[in-house]
Order: structure tokens, then C-alpha cells, then sequence
């Protein structure tokens, strides 16, 4: 075991050779395990798993969020806003799943799960858990401006609205640098959120006594000192929710519980 850091020393202590099973981080957070690049794979068989176990449950919440995800990408008809609310809605999933990360703790404790009980499950935790969810919706409105503000560049005379605004950037003489810009500037937001949120919410859930900014710097954390399988982790769940909103929806109503039970395992493996 590593040797017990001497008193006043703030430094946390570094894990011997005996511990390779831990990164060390900030004193005081709890320990981020040291993955490897098959660790989604793991987390998507799980929490498949745990999708048959409480099927109505997972349908259930994957109604709600597909209607959603209708209402933010479909209610306006507007191309810069549908743009921005549709990429924006994985801003927020994080939120959103907290009922499938219940789902899975409930599973995972050898309990039934129960509708009722997982749509109050945030109650455990509620001042943490609504402040990050501010703290999300601030982030999902910058967003929705930013992407506006980009869009209206590359589109002086008016932003086209529906399905008009592919029609035109396909005949745009610049596409590639609206397309460069625009995700350069979603990458960012994305990466960001992210970065503090991928096992922050399960974690708040988890542990009523977590404070918010310290479940983010954990989770930032989780991302930093395991990039390659968080990468591939973020990269699954763009492609995944692609192919739902790819199928009209549909597939929006298996993907995103699915999501949120693998988000659950990957927070149980990758936080001591």
C-alpha cells in the first residue's frame, strides 16, 4: 500500500507498484480507476443487460426522451435553431437519463425495478443534482446562440429555415469552413460537458452526500487520465444517438435508455 501522506502535506500520496489499479487525483476526491480502450464495449453489454431486466421501465423513459428530442429538433422551424437544438440535445442528455442511471443501481442491487420510484430517485441528492442542471440548461442557451451567431455568418441575407438551409450549403462556395466552424465551436461545448458530466450525474445519484463541482472535477478526471476509452465512449454515443435521430426517431426509443444503463457501468468502473 502506499505510505500515508505526512501531516499538513496536501499532496496526495502515490500509489505504489502494488495499486496499478488507481491513478492518483485531487486529495480529497474519490479515485479514478485506470481503463482500457474495451471498456465501452463492457459498459454497452451491461447495460443492455440491464435494458431487458427493466424493459418497461427503459421503454418507458425512452419515450419521454424521444419526444423530446422530437419537440427540441421539430417545434421550430427555423434551420439555424432546429440546427442548434438538435446538436444541443446531447448537451443535455446527461440530465435527462437519470432515471435509467436508477434503473441500473436498483439492477444492480439485485432489486425490481420500479417506475415510480426512479422518477423521484433525484431527491436523494436534490441541491447537487439541480445545480448542475442549471448548470446544464446554461450551458444548452450559449449554445443555442453561439450556433446561431455561427450560422447567420456564413449566411448574411438570412438564415435558411427547414430543409433549405442543406439545400443551400450544399451550393455554399465555402461549406467546408462553415463546416470547420461550426464544429470547431460544437466540439468545444461538447468536449466541455462532456469532460464534467460522462460519470458526474451517476456519481451525484450514487452518493447523496457529493457535491456537484467536486463529481465534475472527478469526472474530468475520469476523462484526462483515460482519454482514449472516454473518447471512444463519447464518439459511440454520437454515432448511437446519430442512428436514432437517423431512423426518424425510432431508434431513439432502445439507443437512449440503453446509453444511459452503459452510462451507469461506466461510472461504476472507471470510480473506485
Amino acid at each position: 500500500m502506499a505510505e500515508e501522506s505526512s501531516a499538513g502535506d496536501p499532496t496526495p500520496s502515490r500509489p505504489s507498484s502494488e495499486e496499478p489499479e488507481y491513478l492518483t487525483v485531487t486529495s480529497g476526491l474519490p479515485q479514478v480507476r485506470d481503463i482500457g480502450v474495451d471498456a465501452p464495449r463492457r459498459w454497452l453489454a451491461k447495460g443492455w443487460s440491464d435494458f431487458k431486466i427493466g424493459k418497461s421501465a427503459s421503454v418507458f423513459y425512452g419515450l419521454v426522451l424521444t419526444i423530446m428530442g422530437v419537440i427540441l429538433t421539430q417545434a421550430w422551424n427555423k434551420g439555424a435553431i432546429t440546427l442548434a437544438f438538435l446538436t444541443g440535445f446531447l448537451l443535455v442528455g446527461p440530465f435527462l437519463l437519470m432515471g435509467l442511471y436508477d434503473i441500473s443501481r436498483r439492477v444492480e442491487r439485485g432489486e425490481r425495478p420500479s417506475l415510480a420510484e426512479t422518477m423521484a430517485a433525484w431527491k436523494a441528492n436534490a441541491p447537487a443534482i439541480g445545480f448542475f442542471a442549471v448548470i446544464l440548461a446554461l450551458l444548452f442557451a450559449v449554445w443555442v446562440r453561439v450556433s446561431i451567431v455561427v450560422v447567420a455568418l456564413f449566411f448574411p441575407d438570412g438564415v435558411p429555415s427547414g430543409p433549405d438551409l442543406l439545400a443551400t450549403l450544399a451550393h455554399s462556395p465555402e461549406p467546408l469552413a462553415f463546416i470547420g466552424a461550426y464544429s470547431a465551436a460544437g466540439f468545444g461545448f461538447a468536449l466541455f460537458v462532456f469532460a464534467t458530466s460522462v460519470v458526474s450525474l451517476p456519481m451525484l445519484l450514487d452518493r447523496d452526500r457529493m457535491d456537484a463541482l467536486s463529481a465534475m472535477i472527478t469526472s474530468f478526471n475520469a476523462l484526462r487520465l483515460n482519454f482514449k476509452p472516454m473518447l471512444c465512449w463519447a464518439l459511440l454515443i454520437v454515432v448511437m444517438v446519430g442512428l436514432g435521430f437517423a431512423t426518424f426517431y425510432v431508434g431513439l426509443l432502445v439507443i437512449l435508455p440503453w446509453i444511459g444503463h452503459a452510462t451507469w457501468h461506466a461510472y461504476k468502473e472507471v470510480v473506485e
